[in-house]
């Protein structure tokens, strides 16, 4: 029997409308406007794509968006007074610089210098040590789609079998961490595999929820993966382009090989990328409300 698909195309669907209701209830009673800005330096197409597609969805939602686009060239120091400045403006309640930057500027350092209160990518250390203590913080965005696309599904974490294909600090740590706390959509015992794992399927062969997020395109087999087993695909390749010019993408799990064996699985494309801009503009809304003190 072919496994269900859950779509994160429709689960995000309805958590965008759940977020334009909230935040058009917060400007009608309190005249609050959640306040997004996100900044790009250079001119990676994936990165022009991505901020793109978050000032869409910020728009769509009621929630007002502002985009920097820097050049290549701009210097470390330029990059920190305006994100300094996006500190100090209480109309922005959110700031996203988006990944990667050019190789003269620092990542960690420009992350360091966002206010964690407007930290709305989940990725300062602050907000990390909170995530880690089980504390009220921005959750990062990818793993945060995941527990909404695994509770909203039904899945059920509690006690089960959690094994996770990847150890980034943007995915696979968060998420392994985040499912074995004390936690709705956590309660789980996991298990991380990465490079230097001796016997991966030994491992992913034991998963009742089987989280991929490798960076390998259709690495995981049927033979690797349990009977039933949820397999949440993080993954997102380009294989080759269509004649019309489009890229043809897959997941880090081989789709076609281990449909007819899992439980349920997420698609690549509509799968776990539509969840990760949702939970962007959830952690926009909540960001505004802690300014605002509504907890």
């Amino acid at each position: 029997m072919q496994a269900t698909i859950i779509s994160g195309v429709e689960t995000a669907k309805a958590i965008r409308e759940e977020i334009a209701i909230e935040v058009a209830d917060l400007k009608n009673k309190l005249g609050l406007v959640p306040g997004l800005v996100t900044i790009l330096v250079g001119e990676d197409p994936a990165s022009q794509s991505y901020v793109a597609a978050k000032n869409k969805t910020a728009h769509a939602l009621g929630i007002h968006s502002e985009q920097i686009t820097l050049p290549t060239e701009t210097s470390e120091a330029e990059l920190l007074r305006i994100v300094d400045g996006y500190n100090r403006n209480s109309a922005i309640h959110g700031i996203l610089v988006q990944l990667p930057l050019p190789r003269h500027i620092n990542e960690a350092k420009v992350l360091c210098t966002i206010d964690p209160d407007k930290d709305v990518d989940g990725f300062h250390p602050v907000n990390v040590g909170k995530m880690m203590l089980g504390e009220r913080c921005f959750l990062p965005c990818t793993p945060h789609g995941i527990l909404e696309l695994l509770q909203r599904s039904g899945v059920e974490t509690s006690g089960a079998e959690v094994v996770v294909v990847g150890r980034s600090n943007i995915v696979g740590k968060p998420i392994a961490n985040l499912m074995l706390q004390k936690r709705p959509g956590g309660n789980a015992t996991v298990t991380i595999c990465h490079t230097r794992t001796r016997d991966m399927a030994f491992h992913t062969r034991r998963a009742d929820i089987l989280i991929v997020a490798a960076g390998v395109a259709k690495m995981i087999k049927a033979d690797q993966i349990k009977e039933g087993a949820v397999i949440i695909d993080v993954g997102v390749n380009r294989i080759g382009q269509a004649p019309s010019g489009k890229a043809i993408l897959a997941g880090d799990v081989d789709f076609a090989d281990v449909v007819n064996k899992a439980g349920a699985i997420t698609p690549v494309p509509g799968g776990v990328g539509p969840m990760t801009i949702t939970m962007l503009m959830k952690n926009t809304l909540q960001a505004a409300k802690q300014a605002a003190g509504i907890v």
